[in-house]
């Protein structure tokens, strides 16, 4: 009767924690254990239903006997009265065989009603471990995700920061400044081969320039 209770304890106690340290993905395992709890909760529910029922029936069973007794005890009084000594009698023999039955439904109707005491208080045990393990469950999903993300977090964070990745990266701002040497060459022999030709062209576009202004303010009365 109580072996729907056995995987209960089992979940509650350190097989618990032994079953999420073995296994691949402790989330789908906590909910694994949620379901097969949930069962057992569901099956001691129909025990005690039907622990219930069987108290009730034994109730009614030796209620029916116990007015049986009251009334063949009335009818042999009444058949006395009548003195009718045999029919009285007949009551009283009846009335004996309902006592006992009386008196051993009694002890049945008390055990089954002590059964089903027991019952509704385990059952009432499992759903308080049932909550209890629920609110474990949130609190356990949120650390597993939580560490699942710092882990995914600290192995980029490892991989940008490594020394192969840090080599590169230096290897690549070398290359740069390669690049802006090598301008900043190029520049200076652009300048410096300059021809003769090259600088009086210059000097020449800078003194037509000069013309075209001087033209202007002559134009417009500012000399």
């Amino acid at each position: 009767m109580f072996q729907f209770f056995k995987r209960v304890k089992t979940y509650v106690g350190s097989e618990l924690n032994a079953a999420l340290d073995k296994a691949e993905d402790p989330v789908k395992m906590l909910e694994q254990f949620m379901r097969e709890m949930s069962m057992d909760i569901r099956d001691a529910e129909t025990a005690v239903a039907k622990q219930l029922a069987n108290e009730k029936m034994l109730k009614k069973k030796y209620d029916d006997a116990n007015s049986m007794v009251e009334k063949r005890q009335q009818q042999a009084v009444q058949a006395l009265e009548a003195e009718n000594e045999e029919l009285a009698r007949r009551a009283l023999e009846d009335k004996q065989n309902h006592a006992k039955q009386a008196d051993s439904l009694k002890q049945a109707h008390e055990q089954a009603a002590a059964d089903a005491t027991a019952l509704r208080g385990q059952l009432a045990e499992m759903k308080r471990e049932y909550e209890e393990m629920e609110l474990k469950q949130d609190s356990l999903k949120a650390r597993a995700e939580s560490a699942k993300t710092r882990t995914k977090i600290n192995r980029t964070m490892s991989s940008v920061g490594g020394d192969e990745s840090r080599r590169g990266f230096d290897r690549m701002e070398e290359k740069v400044m390669q690049f802006e040497a090598e301008a900043e060459t190029s520049e200076d022999l652009r300048a410096g081969g300059r021809s003769l030709d090259d600088e009086f062209a210059s000097l020449n576009k800078g003194n037509a320039v000069d013309d075209e202004l001087a033209a202007l303010k002559k134009q417009f009365g500012k000399e």
